[in-house]
């Protein structure tokens, strides 16, 4: 019977001691990971999206989308591009026009193939397709001659020449409804 009683107690304090954060709490975090991305802190960045992770619903829309943009760009930047991936996938199907989660979703889809002599294998050919849709909408929303060229590569490899002679056609209906800045408000 004591045990009983000593368990329901510890069970009891965990119950008491576990905090879900409030809606104004996560997004006063969110205030604080902005703070510390401002201030090139990547490490309590990091720390602090750990905070806000379990509890992004709590956050407004856009806000959410902009956290996951910062997070992005956070494992991005520490090589980490499975994690970069990830978030910039939820940002791109959040907001579609959004070329710069675009531009970066072609890069990292393409980075361990492109600038080698790769043979194109399967796996060339998966993270080509991959690629392609979102280097294509980074492309028609903000022409760079590099990009264009990674474009015209990939479908010369791919063996592609109808995608590649409508490509102009492609691009131009893409960059009708360009963003390039999120807001969080």
């Amino acid at each position: 019977m004591i045990k009983r009683i000593l368990l329901l107690i510890v069970i009891i304090a965990k119950v008491g001691f576990a905090h879900a954060q409030t809606a104004d709490e996560v997004y006063n975090t969110y205030i604080d990971f902005n703070e510390a991305k401002m201030n090139a802190d990547a490490t309590r960045q990091m720390t602090l999206a750990e905070k806000i992770l379990p509890d992004t619903a709590k956050l407004t829309p856009k806000v959410r989308i902009s956290f996951y943009n910062s997070l992005a760009k956070l494992y991005e930047d520490d090589s980490q591009s499975v994690n970069a991936i990830k978030y910039y996938k939820m940002v791109s199907a959040a907001q579609p026009d959004y070329y710069v989660a675009h531009r970066a979703l072609g890069y990292l889809y393409i980075k361990d193939i492109s600038g080698k002599q790769t043979v194109v294998d399967a796996n060339y050919i998966q993270k080509a397709k991959l690629a392609l849709p979102h280097l294509e909408k980074a492309q028609a929303c903000d022409p760079d001659d590099n990009t264009l060229a990674i474009i015209k590569v990939l479908y010369r490899n791919l063996k592609d020449e109808a995608a590649l002679n409508s490509l102009p056609a492609r691009l131009e209906k893409l960059k009708k409804n360009c963003v390039d800045l999120l807001s969080d408000q």
